[in-house]
């Protein structure tokens, strides 16, 4: 059966070795109503008799007293112990939680650790999770994802990859890649037996089938991108067509002051803004405009590198003038535009979309009233997802894992082609391999060690 290298259960050289007992504060520094310390390894049973006095039962939370090495008490709490391997490292874990406060947390880790465990590193326990089988890879990111949910259905999609979804899935592919890997060998390894199995419609089509797969993996997985990352939207154009009010009623707040004098904006104005549950960080920058003022020059030019990264440009336009244009800067060509033409109130027009004679999407707004403002952000969203579906159907997905999809989906294309052109069976089966290999990077099976030091490190401590 093919097959390609094993997950290393080595530990990544840039973090600690495991086999040791782990400890941390696991919930955010400061006063609260409750911290927990978490504590995970061989020496767990051991620490929380020496702490507590007793050990508890698995699974069953009881009240006990932390105490110091003399015994007086350091708090009064909860305590829950799991035992391994049905706990979320796969080890030995005691959970403590006490009274909120950065003083006696750290009392109460400074004596874990002074009964033989030694304080976490970054991810540490999610990382030993993950090597000890309770998790893959892709659902590590999405406890990390989960955490750093900036919408609602940030969070929604970060829980449908932790569930494991995202990861059946690409199993899944795995799986058909290595059923087509083994038909395909079949026909190397038995030549004379006359079977033509690579020249079969049934090839194609199952090869064709699996190629469609992926490419769906992969629509859903830039949708989950953008609900991770965000969406970078700059509103520009010429000076005092709107574009302050307009950043205003999009982040419903006056984050820019807005006046009658043209160049008001002489730097980047951001907000934070959701829209449809996508962030975006919306930019309103400087009036483009040939000026002599130094001040307002260096605006301009910050406008022009705002610009240049945008994922998508609102090109704000005065529906009274005469020529509506695409944005007047040569780089704006090659990014995503929206032609938003404001101040509808005093032109007369009628809110709504539309396209221009470019065919760049057309929306009519008036930023002092708010006419159109909901076609606008229809707009804006349509444009980033691009047609692809919803938002709930999406799975939680980092630049590696559609590093990963589009190599695969690369590999696979390739594949197809030397099956039309030139039948050769090995070349097909080498193509097959290195996206069985691209897929298998995403949950972690053919992860190295500098990829999971350089995902783990990146993770709160604690967590």
């Amino acid at each position: 059966m093919p097959d390609g290298p094993a997950r290393p259960m080595k530990f990544p050289m840039n973090l600690p070795a495991p086999g040791d007992t782990i400890a941390a504060i696991a919930t955010p520094p400061g006063r609260g109503g409750i911290a927990v310390v978490r504590v995970s390894g061989p020496a767990t049973t051991d620490i929380a008799h020496r702490l507590l006095g007793r050990i508890p039962s698995p699974r069953r939370a009881i009240r006990a007293r932390f105490t110091d090495r003399a015994g007086t008490g350091i708090d009064d709490g909860l305590a829950l112990r799991f035992e391994a391997p049905n706990s979320f490292t796969g080890e030995d874990v005691l959970e403590l939680q006490g009274h909120g406060g950065v003083v006696v947390a750290r009392m109460v880790l400074e004596r874990v650790c002074e009964l033989g465990a030694r304080p976490a590193g970054p991810g540490e326990f999610t990382l030993r999770a993950f090597l000890n089988d309770r998790i893959d890879l892709a659902q590590s990111e999405a406890i990390a994802d989960l955490i750093d949910g900036a919408s609602t259905a940030a969070v929604r999609c970060a829980q449908r990859s932790l569930s494991g979804e995202f990861s059946r899935t690409v199993e899944s592919h795995c799986d058909t890649l290595v059923e087509l890997r083994a038909f395909i060998e079949a026909a190397i390894d038995f030549p004379d037996e006359e079977l033509d199995l690579l020249g079969t419609p049934e090839t194609a089509a199952r090869l064709e089938a699996l190629h469609t797969a992926v490419a769906r993996t992969l629509a859903e997985s830039h949708r989950g991108a953008v609900l991770r990352s965000g969406v970078k939207l700059v509103i520009a154009g010429a000076p005092n067509v709107g574009k302050s009010s307009l950043l205003n009623r999009l982040a419903r707040t006056d984050s820019a002051i807005v006046t009658d004098v043209p160049g008001t904006t002489r730097d980047v104005v951001r907000e934070r803004v959701v829209i449809a549950g996508i962030p975006f960080d919306v930019h309103d920058t400087a009036g483009l405009r040939e000026t002599s003022d130094p001040v307002e020059r260096i605006g301009v030019e910050r406008a022009t590198d705002a610009i240049d990264d945008a994922d998508l440009i609102l090109v704000v336009v005065d529906d009274r003038d005469a020529v509506h244009g695409p944005l007047p800067h040569p780089s704006a060509v090659a990014h995503g535009r929206i032609l938003v033409r404001n101040k509808i109130d005093l032109s007369g027009a009628a809110p709504g979309v539309g396209t221009d004679a470019e065919g760049i999407s057309t929306v009519c707004v008036s930023a002092l009233d708010g006419s159109g403002l909901t076609a606008l952000e229809e707009a804006i969203v349509a444009r980033v997802m691009r047609g692809a579906g919803a938002c709930e159907d999406a799975f939680m997905a980092r630049r590696r894992h559609l590093d990963g999809l589009e190599r695969a989906l690369a590999a696979l294309e390739r594949a197809q082609n030397r099956l039309s052109e030139d039948k050769a069976g090995e070349l097909v089966a080498e193509e097959l391999h290195d996206a069985q290999v691209a897929l298998g990077a995403i949950t972690g099976e053919f992860a190295t060690e500098d990829l999971l030091a350089q995902i783990f490190s990146s993770f709160c401590i604690g967590k």
